[in-house]
């Protein structure tokens, strides 16, 4: 089986193990490595011997901060296929995962953001430490949530997904947990044990042994933020518009309900708007592949926007958080700018 230096594919016992092995680069995601998980997955899928996979990201800082931002900032920029291919050999994956087979048991040990929840969130064993730091951060640079997380965000308890993906904050444990997109925590310091644990299980394993194994390790991932400022999330972010959400912010006392507000200020106001609309679709929406196929369209229209290269520029090119965005203000960005990033991909990832 394939590895390379960039991704480590290994067999422990009953186990096939990922390892994700960028740790400068927080274990960000390239199109080879895409295409070597999604690989690996099918070859431990038709693995008698191979009970259960597990996922990781090699170093202590991350388990995958994304995709390769810079890849899809210089294709977009010279008009080359690549951004659309990393797209759609991503999110295929990314729904590969979601109907694995096999127990996918992923440890999400420190920062895990953008692609990384495609990796992880999807997964039906997800396991989070005390330093993981989770976000769907795309707001901030011009871009969307997207890896399915207009699908994963309207499931989360109440107005949390939506607090989530428009603010772009970075959530501990308790909180990763509350919203669904993990299910035990484990201290990192028990990780190597608990590969050891579930590589022992025989090949007849099954998901409920392999989360018994987990649950033995589990420890209490302490108090969860958004669930304590729930009431103020439901009331502020149930609103259709996000003028009426930064309107009902204000309207609500307290520290939390205004870092909200300053954070979401910060953002382009275009991908805001954008990311609140593919959210309520993604509501009504009847599974992660009609997601995934309306995240694709907005991917493609977002070559085609200002503030995407201009939010690169100032978060991962020049490096001086002070991104330009065009149209400024949230007033500025008409319905006809959003109806642009609603054009359907061709082909499509799943047909209908």
């Amino acid at each position: 089986m394939d590895s390379t230096d960039e991704l480590l594919i290994e067999r422990r016992g009953s186990a096939g193990i990922v390892r994700l092995n960028r740790p400068k680069a927080l274990n960000s995601l390239t199109l080879p490595m895409v295409r070597i998980i999604a690989s690996a997955l099918d070859e431990f899928a038709a693995d008698p011997a191979i009970a259960s996979v597990i996922v990781m990201g090699e170093g202590e800082r991350g388990f995958c901060a994304g995709g390769d931002i810079r890849l899809l900032h210089r294709s977009g920029k010279e008009g080359t296929d690549e951004a659309e291919t990393f797209w759609r050999e991503e999110f295929l994956l990314n729904h590969a995962i979601s109907r694995y087979l096999k127990p996918y048991v992923v440890l999400m040990d420190g920062i895990t953001m953008g692609g990384g929840v495609g990796l992880s969130a999807h997964g039906s064993h997800r396991v989070v430490t005390e330093r993981t730091r989770l976000a769907m951060p795309e707001t901030g640079i011009g871009y969307f949530p997207d890896v399915g997380a207009t699908w994963l965000l309207p499931r989360a308890p109440g107005e949390a997904g939506t607090w989530m993906g428009l603010t772009g904050q970075t959530v501990g444990a308790a909180d990763v947990i509350h919203a669904g997109f993990a299910d035990h925590c484990v201290a990192s310091s028990a990780l190597p044990a608990l590969i050891d644990v579930i590589a022992a299980l025989p090949a007849s394993a099954s998901a409920a042994d392999v989360h018994a194994r987990i649950r033995t390790m589990a420890v209490d991932a302490g108090e969860s933020r958004l669930a304590a400022n729930r009431d103020v999330i439901d009331r502020a972010f149930s609103a259709d518009t996000v003028e009426e959400i930064i309107k009902a912010l204000a309207d609500e006392p307290g520290e939390f309900a205004a870092e909200a507000a300053s954070v979401i200020a910060s953002r382009s106001p275009t991908s805001l708007k954008l990311a609140l609309r593919l959210l309520r679709a993604g509501r009504k929406s009847a599974n992660l592949a009609e997601c995934l196929n309306r995240e694709l369209g907005a991917c493609k229209g977002i070559l085609y926007s200002h503030d995407f290269y201009e939010g690169v520029r100032a978060a991962v090119i020049d490096k001086d958080r002070n991104p330009k965005w065009s149209p400024a203000s949230l007033a500025e960005v008409t319905a006809a700018d959003i109806d642009r990033f609603f054009v359907p991909a061709q082909p499509p990832l799943f047909a209908r």
